[in-house]
């Protein structure tokens, strides 16, 4: 839809209440605030809200599938140049490596800077952290990884049907079919997003009835500087990144800011991945890069888990006065570049990737993951929240590289 056509000039302006009201992101943050309200006050109503969240994430993946491949099969088959496939796969993960070890090292630098971990241990809650610290969790399967991550599984076949149907006969008659489909999931998503208060009052008010607010305080330097790393780590490093190509990191906030409530109410990143894809291509990217970066960034794009990570294991050295020297400051990092691209697709796999870690360097007692536990739910928010805004910049920027912006259109046109 053209914003500047003269049919859209014509409409007649809406109130500032009726575009308050109508708008999808203030139900979503009065959803929050009533399930924060509702969990602290009354915990064991709280607590049963639970199937709310997990329902609306149960639905929303049910269009993750469709999405990722009918994107990218449409991308690919629509491209018509299978070089740039390969180019655009290779462009991506390099990116990705370059980024997610900048977060590894903001991590671990912040982390030594402010020292959370240099608190008195005696008076933190221990959560029961055996399934990760057991010997069948601390070795991580890159082949098991694989087969538990949906989004990869998609993707990989995606590729290959997109690749397949270039050389097939009837290649146009079968992408007009696809393009029809196309439209009737993203119909469907639309609709479904109007339930996205719902799944946020549903997961917010569950996570502070089990958790509690009381339970921020022990751990709570460690909390504020997991999210003043992270902020530095949008505005700074990706801001920068946008401001090289002349593109405000706030203006890419305000236009996703649905999605990054969504995120925060629900602690899942995989509740805005069919509406990020859909923003994404209406901003001006391509689809064939949408389709290819997105569903991998999922996998291998993980800032805000790399920065959370690093933390952790400088966050359990000092609270153990264990002392790492530069160099196994640095193993620590090299360890998580490759640990750290596993950490997505299955629940509980950030803590087997710790684990994992601890157990290579010898030095800090797997047993402290125990500690982590109670604050962790707290940080997925952030975690997830940086990850798509990890994943969104990528997208643009692999766009801009491979001149496959075509404008930057930054209206909400989703809510049209």
């Amino acid at each position: 839809m053209n914003i500047n056509s003269p049919k859209s000039s014509n409409k007649p302006k809406k109130s500032t209440f009726k575009i308050i009201i109508t708008n999808l992101t203030f139900w979503v943050l009065i959803a929050i605030i009533a399930g924060i309200l509702l969990g602290h006050f009354s915990p064991e109503n709280g607590v049963k809200m639970e199937i709310l969240g997990t329902r609306f994430i149960d639905i929303i993946k049910l269009f993750i599938g469709p999405i990722i491949f009918l994107t990218i099969v449409l991308g690919i088959s629509g491209m018509g140049n299978l070089k740039k496939v390969g180019r655009i796969g290779i462009k991506a993960l390099g990116y990705f490596e370059v980024v997610s070890t900048v977060a590894l090292a903001i991590g671990v630098s912040v982390a030594n800077i402010f020292k959370p971990g240099k608190i008195d241990r005696s008076g933190l809650t221990l959560g029961d952290a055996s399934q990760y610290t057991s010997s069948t969790a601390k070795h991580f399967s890159w082949l098991e990884f694989f087969f538990s991550n949906f989004t990869l599984q998609v993707l990989l076949a995606a590729i290959v049907c997109g690749i397949a149907l270039n050389f097939y006969k009837k290649r146009e008659q079968t992408i007009l079919v696809l393009e029809r489909f196309s439209k009737l999931v993203f119909l469907g998503l639309k609709y479904v997003m109007y339930l996205a208060p719902i799944g946020a009052f549903g997961g917010m008010a569950f996570t502070i009835g089990k958790f509690g607010l009381q339970t921020l305080i022990p751990l709570g330097k460690l909390m504020l500087c997991v999210y003043l790393t992270m902020a530095l780590f949008v505005f700074l490093v990706l801001g920068s990144i946008l401001r090289y190509y002349k593109i405000s990191i706030l203006s890419i906030l305000k236009y996703i800011k649905e999605e990054l409530l969504l995120v925060l109410g629900t602690s899942s990143s995989e509740a805005a991945l069919p509406s990020i894809m859909v923003k994404l291509e209406q901003m001006g990217c391509s689809k064939s890069v949408v389709g290819l970066v997105i569903p991998t960034g999922y996998s291998f794009n993980l800032d805000g888990t790399s920065i959370y990570l690093s933390m952790s294991v400088i966050f359990l050295a000092q609270l153990y006065d264990v002392h790492l020297s530069f160099f196994e400051i640095l193993s620590v990092i090299g360890i998580l570049m490759v640990t750290s691209k596993g950490a997505a697709g299955v629940t509980g796999s950030g803590f087997i990737v710790l684990a994992s870690t601890l157990t290579a360097l010898h030095k800090i007692p797997v047993e402290g993951l125990a500690f982590l536990l109670g604050v962790d739910k707290f940080m997925s928010e952030a975690r997830a929240i940086t990850n798509l805004i990890g994943n969104t910049v990528a997208t643009i920027i692999i766009s801009k590289t491979e001149h496959d912006f075509t404008e930057l259109n930054l209206d909400p046109v989703l809510e049209e």
